[in-house]
């Protein structure tokens, strides 16, 4: 006996769409850091995230690939060389998260000058 799955896995709207694509911890910072560096290779993208393991990296830059958020480009050659970079889809992601960062930066200095005040 088939089990049923209690939900679809189609968005339920738009919103629901945009956020299966660049949820999480790792795709937004992926997206800003290939925007600042325009190419970047594994390792640099590693190092940008230290908090990322090599699993959940992989994994991460696969799905955006497969999303057309990032375009990954191999060299064949040894030792191998992979560079990832925004693709056109991915750019027209970063006003959005320019907007993000502005507002990230204006929550930052509230907390900080509301720790000033309590020291």
């Amino acid at each position: 006996m088939k089990k049923q799955k209690k939900y679809s896995d189609e968005p339920s709207c738009s919103v629901d769409f945009a956020f299966r694509r660049i949820g999480g911890k790792y795709k937004g910072r992926i997206l800003w850091y290939l925007h600042s560096n325009t190419i970047m290779r594994y390792g640099e993208i590693k190092r940008a995230l230290p908090d990322i393991t090599a699993k959940m990296l992989t994994q991460t830059v696969r799905e955006m690939e497969e999303d057309n958020l990032v375009i990954r480009k191999v060299y064949h050659e040894v030792p191998p060389k992979v560079e990832y970079s925004l693709s056109k889809t991915g750019a027209e992601l970063i006003p959005f998260i320019k907007h993000l960062k502005e507002w990230g930066d204006k929550q930052i200095e509230k907390e900080k000058r509301k720790a000033l005040k309590c020291n």
